[in-house]
């Protein structure tokens, strides 16, 4: 496991596998996958079979949580990796309050994207 894992593992309260977002958001398990690869969600290789993993905030009543897309598309656009994203979005941030992760889950996404579009100046 790396630095990065590590951290990201103590920062994110609890993940889903892929079968359960499937379940979740009710659609076929082989839409999950390409909804990651649009970057719609992140998903993360973890525990000893390394399988991908989603973190249960990233869902909510059946949907994924409003302005997360958008937010993951300014963090990519400014060099973040997925861990860095995972990393940024879980660690708490006391102007929000709370993690940029929560605040999109309690949908105070405006926030989280003005934080997010000043990474990049």
């Amino acid at each position: 496991m790396t630095e990065i894992d590590t951290r990201i593992d103590a920062l994110v309260p609890s993940w889903l596998y892929l079968p359960d977002v499937a379940e979740q958001l009710g659609v076929e398990i082989t839409r999950v996958r390409p909804l990651i690869k649009e970057g719609q969600l992140i998903a993360v290789r973890r525990g000893e079979n390394r399988s991908l993993q989603v973190p249960a905030l990233f869902i909510r009543d059946g949907r994924i949580v409003k302005g997360l897309p958008g937010t993951l598309t300014l963090l990519k656009d400014d060099g973040f990796t997925d861990e860095e994203a995972l990393e940024w979005l879980f660690t708490p941030d006391p102007s929000l309050p709370g993690t940029p992760a929560q605040a999109l889950y309690e949908n105070r996404g405006t926030e989280v994207k003005r934080r997010a579009q000043a990474l990049a100046l």
